[in-house]
């Protein structure tokens, strides 16, 4: 039987970075972590956007500040939530680590600021990959009864599986990108307002030592953050009803200039941050 733990406010991300990095550490005489998702619900009721919040976020991604929430807003509401049940002791895997590999938003209808949300997260699908250990976070957003925003969030789990250590494919050679739409310029300031506004403080995106520490030369900008910045550039174009999918590829170093597409197709629009100079993606998008 599910169990079902409801939260009275949003948790602080501090607190839960503090467990990620305790869960890392090894306990005497616990055992090992198991390879089952423990069957666990995150709920939130009734919650009420701050708008000074919101103006905060809209400043650190360049999205605009108005009634409606921006598509991707939902995400740092319920970022904790998900964080809440990987962080658990009998995860399958320890937070420490994981990295965000895809993300896809459904969004049925325009989100007023004024409207109260009921939040519930699980995480489901744990699956095998040749770089490590692969789940869904699933978020579903109601006002009242009806289902007004969804989002699976696929974390990865860096760690030998039955699936590593096999050929591996030849690497895609450079290639000079297409003129982009515009160019954009990311640097530490502006990394560290979005950390700000969001509560991701993960010290991978706001600190030097701390990204050396999980294996990065230098701080690596939010893959939400590129999600969101990136629909600035068509933000007054996209439809109340729509479905946002995002895989990300290499991080974007600090500070960086890279590349920015956005084109319309049939349908909606296909979307891209890239290297300017070697051409490989940082994000891909479609909205539909």
């Amino acid at each position: 039987m599910s169990q079902t733990i409801t939260l009275g406010e949003v948790p602080k991300n501090s607190g839960l970075f503090v467990k990620a990095a305790l869960g890392a550490l090894p306990v005497p005489g616990l055992s090992a972590r198991k390879s089952v998702i423990p069957d666990r619900v995150v709920r939130l009721e009734g919650f009420k956007v701050d708008p000074n919040h919101l103006a905060a976020y809209c400043k650190a991604t360049g999205l605009r500040f108005n009634d409606s929430l921006p598509l991707t807003y939902p995400f740092v509401l319920s970022f904790p939530l998900a964080m809440q049940l990987v962080v658990a002791r009998d995860f399958p895997f320890v937070a420490v680590g994981a990295v965000h590999a895809e993300n896809v938003i459904e969004r049925t209808r325009a989100i007023s600021v004024a409207e109260p949300l009921d939040f519930q997260t699980h995480v489901e699908n744990l699956r095998e990959h040749p770089k490590g250990l692969l789940v869904d976070a699933i978020t579903e957003v109601n006002v009242g009864r009806e289902l007004v925003w969804r989002q699976v969030t696929t974390f990865l789990h860096q760690q030998r599986t039955s699936l590593s250590g096999g050929p591996k494919p030849e690497p895609k050679p450079d290639e000079v990108p297409p003129p982009p739409m515009r160019q954009l310029r990311v640097d530490q300031k502006t990394i560290t307002r979005y950390a700000s506004a969001s509560g991701d403080h993960n010290p991978i995106h706001t600190s030097g030592l701390g990204a050396k520490a999980f294996g990065f030369p230098k701080p690596i900008a939010h893959g939400m953050w590129s999600a969101a910045n990136i629909l600035s550039n068509i933000e007054g174009r996209v439809p109340d009803k729509a479905t946002y999918a995002v895989k990300f590829g290499k991080p974007i170093f600090l500070p960086s200039t890279v590349n920015v597409y956005a084109d319309q197709v049939e349908g909606g629009w296909d979307l891209a941050l890239k290297n300017p100079k070697k051409g490989f993606p940082h994000l891909t998008a479609t909205i539909r």
